[in-house]
């Protein structure tokens, strides 16, 4: 059963910030935990049922959590901006924060990552940074460089954004919802980002990893998880057709097969506890 949503507060940039955040499917604290990681637009309520769906199939349990500036947890200061080493601040501080707030140890359990998107590429870093604290990861639609497609479509979302209902609609899964559109377009055009790349900093991971992608994927093209697999030789790939940039939403039933065999594959034992 899922529980309620829940607040931390945490210590970051200089002033204290409130995540939300919610556990979700087993209850168990010996099952494998997966900590999910949203989208650049996303929060613990845009992932809707999915993680709980996974964690089901998967026989783990889940933690879902908002980052800074996104869903209901502390919405970007006004003044801030975020640098191009934004994914590397939520994997380097933000993310072990919140597992040390919540009394999460992965050096005494069996810790996974399941990112989307920029919480994809976040995943990665904290896998690279921290080559022994991971069973695995799996990761949807990573960035690992900044391709024009993905420029390209991030204007797109600029200019609608700018003209269409798209805040209303985003506002139903943010408390502000320009800061969560903003500080992720803003960064994201930012020409100097056009240079960001973590593709030498993958090449520290250990750990088994799933790199899933849409064949119509509009903001990355496949080069982001085949360049992936052939720096981490533990990488394995699951190209989905008829699936854009969202697998867990284009696709759902074939990730959540794939995906909780993968876990199963790689869970002590041999089988999900």
């Amino acid at each position: 059963m899922d529980r309620p949503i829940e607040f931390v507060r945490l210590d970051w940039c200089g002033r204290a910030v409130q995540l939300e955040y919610q556990w979700v499917g087993r209850a168990d604290s010996q099952a494998p935990l997966v900590v999910f990681l949203h989208e650049g637009l996303g929060s613990v309520s845009m992932w809707k049922d999915f993680p709980a769906r996974f964690c089901q199939a998967a026989h783990c349990r889940g933690l879902v959590y908002s980052r800074p500036g996104y869903g209901q947890s502390t919405p970007r200061h006004p003044d801030e901006r975020w640098g191009v080493d934004f994914m590397h601040r939520q994997a380097f501080e933000v993310l072990p924060a919140l597992l040390a707030a919540l009394k999460i140890d992965p050096r005494q359990q069996q810790l996974w990552l399941f990112g989307h998107s920029d919480g994809a590429s976040i995943s990665l870093l904290y896998a690279a940074r921290y080559p022994q604290a991971l069973a695995g990861a799996i990761v949807l639609a990573p960035h690992i460089m900044v391709e024009d497609i993905t420029i390209i479509s991030i204007e797109q979302a600029r200019d609608t954004y700018q003209t269409t209902d798209l805040p209303k609609k985003l506002s139903r899964y943010h408390q502000d919802v320009d800061s969560a559109f903003w500080g992720w377009n803003t960064i994201w055009l930012h020409p100097p980002f056009r240079a960001w790349s973590i593709e030498e900093e993958l090449t520290t991971i250990q750990c088994p990893l799933l790199a899933v992608q849409g064949l119509d994927d509009e903001y990355g093209s496949l080069e982001q998880i085949r360049g992936l697999a052939r720096r981490v030789p533990s990488t394995e790939l699951l190209e989905l057709p008829a699936c854009g940039h969202s697998p867990h939403r284009d696709q759902p039933t074939t990730l959540i097969t794939n995906a909780s065999d993968f876990i199963s594959r790689h869970t002590l034992g041999g089988e999900p506890r």
